[in-house]
């Protein structure tokens, strides 16, 4: 997801303006089917497990803000009426529905997920010189 955004892959994805724009135009172009995303991140400068971690996990919360965009409802409005909407949805829940998508999936929410990468670092990483 860095790559498309910038020269080269030494940048982990991130939630920022520039990803959330790329999911916004793949799911109104509905083209989820025919889109396959791809993180890669290989600066040794950083801990890769916490650089693929965020860059998966901001990837997952663009395209489920992207998702929570009301779509078809900005389509059938005029040009006004759905840039006032657009404007609106920017603050819908994201960070609640995001957190139950973490519960349900029984991975760590957000603040949670870095001690569980720490652990694995330390109990599988470790090992592997």
């Amino acid at each position: 997801m860095s790559r498309g955004e910038r020269w080269d892959s030494d940048h982990v994805a991130l939630f920022d303006d520039g990803l959330r724009a790329v999911m916004a135009e793949v799911v109104r172009a509905g083209a989820l089917d025919r889109v396959h995303f791809a993180l890669d991140y290989f600066d040794a400068g950083m801990n890769r497990i916490a650089a693929w971690v965020i860059g998966a996990r901001a990837t997952l919360k663009a395209l489920l803000a992207a998702l929570l965009e009301p779509t078809e409802r900005l389509r059938e409005l005029d040009a006004a009426g759905g840039l006032a909407l657009l404007e609106e949805s920017k603050t819908m829940p994201l960070g609640v529905v995001w957190d139950y998508h973490c519960v349900s999936s029984g991975v760590p929410s957000d603040g949670e997920w870095m001690s569980e990468a720490r652990r694995y670092e330390s109990d599988v990483l470790s090992g592997r010189n």
